[in-house]
């Protein structure tokens, strides 16, 4: 791979990518929205290897290469919808799916190879719910393979698992490889400001406790730059056609990883636990069995969830907005 054509990379997967392909000397385009406001994001990032196309994602299909060069791999992360009321938006998500094929068209057009496409957990639903509460969780039993029975529960998760199936098909018709990577939970600089690790870290920083709920579920965590290195070995070395489930394996109760964070950031502060509750249709178990994509690829995570938090802290430390 010389070359890597990236949507969506203003998140926290997003940024670990891009500077992780820099740092392997491969040129990298950026197709953004114009109207993004991490845009700012993208404009720090001094490096002649780096090439930033603003563009209305709804008009993809009127995109031609005017780049007078050839692109080998394309990687899907751009979603619109991904949090809030948004992710039950059937309208907004159904323009997700038409928009992701609209990639794979514009990725053949750009001389690509390669089509990697991010998924969800949110593409499985709660297939484990009712074991796990009776106390008969049995991690390695339950853990989310690529063959997992898929029963997603809101638009996000049926238009992530509909635009896997339809992006993959698609490619293959044009002559691209695929792949299609369902990531469990994710943390990193740049995440969302509203997801539940940085809020704890914006009000750790600050002495202050957020609300949480319980904690009693059991979730895995990956770190953002673990996870841009997963869709790294995917281009490199992923079998065509698979989809691979990502995760650190290594999951925890979530009071669990707020205790962490708490006493790497601000020992002794007291955690507002319980004092939320549970959302509707919560996810109490999410946990990855990546075997498929460590015997393919060679992916391992490099990060525990305790280094990642550190790296966390610095970067928040260093001056950056989170």
């Amino acid at each position: 791979m010389k070359r890597a054509i990236i949507t969506g990379a203003t998140g926290a997967i997003g940024m670990a990518l891009v500077q992780l392909l820099v740092d392997k000397g491969i040129e990298v385009l950026i197709i953004t929205r114009p109207d993004s406001k991490r845009n700012d994001r993208l404009r720090k990032l001094a490096d002649n290897k780096i090439n930033i196309l603003e563009w209305d994602f709804l008009k993809l299909s009127e995109l031609e290469n005017n780049t007078g060069k050839e692109w080998d791999v394309f990687f899907h992360l751009a979603w619109a919808g991904a949090s809030g009321q948004g992710r039950n938006d059937m309208y907004l998500q159904n323009q997700n799916v038409r928009m992701s094929l609209d990639a794979v068209a514009l990725a053949k057009r750009f001389g690509c190879k390669k089509f990697i496409g991010a998924g969800s957990q949110a593409e499985y639903g709660r297939p484990y719910l009712n074991n796990c509460l009776a106390g008969d969780c049995q991690i390695d039993q339950y853990r989310l393979t690529p063959v997992t029975p898929t029963f997603p529960e809101m638009g996000y998760g049926y238009a992530k698992l509909c635009a896997g199936f339809m992006t993959r098909d698609y490619a293959h018709q044009l002559g691209l490889e695929h792949n299609w990577l369902r990531i469990l939970s994710v943390y990193g600089p740049y995440d969302g400001e509203n997801s539940m690790m940085m809020q704890a870290i914006k009000g750790f920083i600050n002495g202050i406790s957020p609300d949480f709920t319980k904690g009693e579920q059991i979730w895995d965590y990956v770190y953002s730059k673990d996870a841009a290195q997963a869709f790294y070995d995917v281009a490199e070395n992923g079998i065509d056609g698979k989809t691979y489930v990502l995760g650190s394996e290594k999951e925890r109760p979530l009071a669990k990883y707020l205790s962490i964070t708490r006493d790497i950031i601000c020992p002794g502060l007291e955690l507002k636990l319980g004092t939320r509750p549970y959302g509707e249709k919560q996810v109490m178990f999410l946990a990855a069995d990546s075997s498929e994509l460590k015997k393919d690829t060679g992916f391992e995570c490099k990060y525990s969830f305790e280094d990642g938090i550190k790296d966390m802290f610095k970067w928040a430390n260093e001056g950056v907005v989170i």
